[in-house]
């Protein structure tokens, strides 16, 4: 037979073999590859294979693995992100490898990653997943900033320190400073890794390394890893090792160095002292050594002296200048509630971008016309108002009576411009000029709950599914404010009117905080006045001023209670009775009859779950301020049917059936209410740096 044929066979075999070879290691890498630690898949939008999305998704999973393994960088390597695609059909990726992984175990880790995120959601549009050296996320919206996905996750080491409280504290202002430092990162790289000593009683080395996605702002940073930070307290007390992650960051300390490349380089080492073979000869004679010997030998005497000052004088700047940063640390967190705006070009920064001009918020509402008009409060009225970019937005316009100054209001401004949490109304911005003080809120379309809850044609459009999800976002409002936030706000107006919704029927609490804005008493923490609408106020701070998060969780056990029965919590007539509704609640409770209260449009849905609120409810207006549960207690019930509630004791401001004529107790709870008084002057809003 003729060579050339049989070269052309031999050809053609070893081809099938390799290409053979060659998709049976496709097939191996594409179904073998490592199981995430954790994942999570979106049920909110589903694709079906080769839609547009899949293929848009296939584009920007391949375009990152590309990068990633044609990137040369030797510092800031690590983050990869592509988008493809049109709405509604775009498709966006990006994976971020952990700071301190080596590029090539990073590049690793990337292809894994694009590989099996799309076998563990394989046909969801919006996913994530996360190794020990990186974590994926990807999605139909923009992945910028903080994304929906619910993703969180703790894995803590059982093990505890001996010295837990001195274990915690320096824990805490480890990752205090970590978290600055990572925020205030670029757009390459927002993570940042440290140690911290511990000596007794024995000798420990905290490692801390904090990681957010480096395209999402400073405050978006801080406040994931914040939220993060917040659940140590309870889930990981002493523990000597913990992970916590959620979508968009990621804290994680352990005893030992999680990185090599993390460890920060040895101290050089202190030149020896020349060894007999390394000096210079010398005579034997006893006659004195040459001029040019002893020139050599100062010249080494110099070196050595000089070589050991320089490397004495290194170490105590280093020591001077990691003192010194954690000590701006600590301050920067300490002083943050009263930031000297004039002193800090960060915040001068901030203030630039989030400062609005007058004349283009006067043409938004068109010259703050009644047309436009959505409200008026206490502190001013509200308008409705359409930006040159067609952005919607709700502007507060402050009463003229303020006596706050410029700088003040803008640092006010800047602590509640922070708050960012779905079910928080967004403040965008402000402006300033002359005795004009506007305030500028995302617009919410639907406005507040008030509208539709006590409205007897409305209320029906609230069906039991979205009050309980209503009741659900108010209490994870309320949660960020007096706890996973940088700041701790004490609302102090919590009612329906103060909580708006947008177009999905979603909460979002109005107001947070702000009335610690409008008065020069209040922002230096005392307080003549309490400010509230009767109803919604707890008894301490009526009677006595005092005021606490306990405050805020009486006014949401009354909210619960109006969502449930949808009626006001203002004097009921039962025939010949009248009552409030808490002491309505109350009655019908003890008397197992606690259906009575639920709204008689409710038709459909868990009646367990409409009970279950009440009871919440009732267990948030007690008037012992210390059987009321905290905000992440509520939040726990309200997830946790098999949760057992305790047993809750009469309501504040508990009103006996009476017939007819006036009732000493009686008060109107629909008005908002100003009171003097000096008993006990509190202050109307907490801010404690977190």
């Amino acid at each position: 037979m003729d060579m050339g044929i049989l070269f052309l066979r031999l050809s053609i075999r070893l081809f099938l073999l390799f290409s053979l070879f060659s998709q049976l290691m496709f097939i191996t890498t594409t179904t073998s590859q490592p199981d995430f630690f954790y994942h999570i898949c979106s049920e909110k939008g589903n694709y079906t294979n080769n839609s547009p999305f899949e293929k848009n998704l296939d584009n920007v999973l391949a375009s990152i693995s590309s990068n990633s393994n044609t990137d040369t960088r030797h510092v800031d390597y690590g983050f990869y992100n592509a988008t493809s695609g049109e709405d509604p059909d775009t498709a966006n990726a990006k994976v971020l490898c952990r700071k301190g992984v080596p590029l090539e175990q990073c590049r690793t880790c990337v292809n894994n990653s694009v590989l099996r995120i799309k076998q563990n959601c394989p046909n969801q549009k919006e996913g994530a997943g996360w190794y020990g050296d990186c974590q994926i996320l990807y999605s139909n919206n923009s992945v910028h900033d903080e994304t929906d996905l619910p993703a969180f996750r703790i894995l803590f080491n059982t093990g505890r320190a001996p010295d837990q409280n001195g274990f915690n504290e320096e824990l805490r202002e480890l990752l205090d400073g970590l978290r600055v430092e990572a925020a205030s990162g670029t757009s390459i790289r927002k993570s940042a890794a440290g140690d911290v000593k511990l000596q007794n009683p024995n000798t420990y080395t905290i490692y801390g390394l904090v990681d957010c996605f480096p395209d999402m702002s400073y405050f978006s940073c801080d406040v994931c890893l914040s939220r993060l930070q917040s659940n140590l307290p309870t889930c990981c007390s002493g523990s000597i090792g913990a992970r916590l992650i959620a979508a968009s960051c990621q804290i994680n300390y352990e005893i030992h160095p999680l990185y090599e490349s993390l460890l920060p380089p040895p101290p050089s080492p202190l030149p020896l002292r020349p060894s007999d073979s390394d000096l210079p000869d010398f005579p034997t004679s006893s006659s004195p050594p040459t001029q040019g010997n002893n020139s050599n030998t100062i010249i080494i005497v110099i070196v050595v002296t000089v070589s050991i000052a320089s490397v004495i004088i290194l170490i105590v700047g280093i020591c001077l200048v990691r003192r010194f940063r954690k000590r701006k640390q600590k301050g920067l967190l300490r002083k943050f509630g009263n930031v000297d705006v004039e002193d800090a070009s960060d915040e001068i920064s901030i203030v630039e971008t989030i400062q609005f001009d007058f004349d283009v918020i006067k043409d938004a509402t068109n010259d703050f016309s009644n047309e436009n008009k959505l409200g008026q409060g206490g502190f001013g009225a509200v308008y409705k108002g359409k930006l040159p970019n067609g952005q919607h937005i709700a502007v507060k316009r402050l009463a003229h009576n303020s006596q706050q100054g410029d700088a003040e209001f803008k640092n006010e401004v800047l602590l509640v411009v922070k708050l960012q949490h779905r079910n928080l109304v967004r403040l965008l911005g402000f402006c300033l000029q002359g005795s004009e003080r506007l305030l500028i809120y995302e617009f919410v379309p639907n406005g507040s709950l008030d509208h539709f809850i006590f409205d007897f044609e409305k209320r029906i459009l609230l069906d039991w599914g979205r009050r309980y999800k209503i009741i659900n976002g108010i209490a994870r409002g309320l949660l960020y404010l007096h706890e996973d936030s940088r700041l701790r706000i004490i609302h102090r107006d919590l009612k329906a009117s103060n909580i708006l919704l947008d177009e999905e029927m979603n909460p979002k609490i109005a107001d947070f905080g702000l009335a610690r804005l409008f008065e020069v008493d209040e922002t230096q923490g005392n307080t003549s006045r309490i400010v509230g609408t009767y109803g919604y106020m707890a008894p301490e701070y009526i009677t006595h001023g005092q005021f606490s998060i306990k405050s805020d969780v009486f006014s949401f056990g009354v909210l619960v209670l109006e969502i449930v029965s949808g009626q006001k919590n203002n004097c009921l007539s039962n025939g010949e009775n009248r009552e409030d509704l808490t002491s309505f609640t109350w009655n019908n409770w003890r008397a197992g009859a606690t259906t009575n209260v639920i709204d008689s449009t409710l038709g459909i849905g868990s009646r367990i779950e409409m009970i279950r609120c009440i009871h919440i409810g009732l267990l948030c207006v007690q008037e012992n301020v210390a059987n009321r549960p905290t905000m992440a207690s509520v939040v726990m019930m309200l997830s946790s049917s098999s949760l057992t509630l305790p047993i809750p004791s009469k309501p504040a401001f508990f009103m006996d059936s009476v017939t007819g004529g006036s009732n000493t107790n009686e008060f109107n709870h629909s008005k908002s209410t100003t009171l003097q008084h000096s008993d006990n002057e509190t202050s109307v809003t907490e801010l404690h740096p977190r």
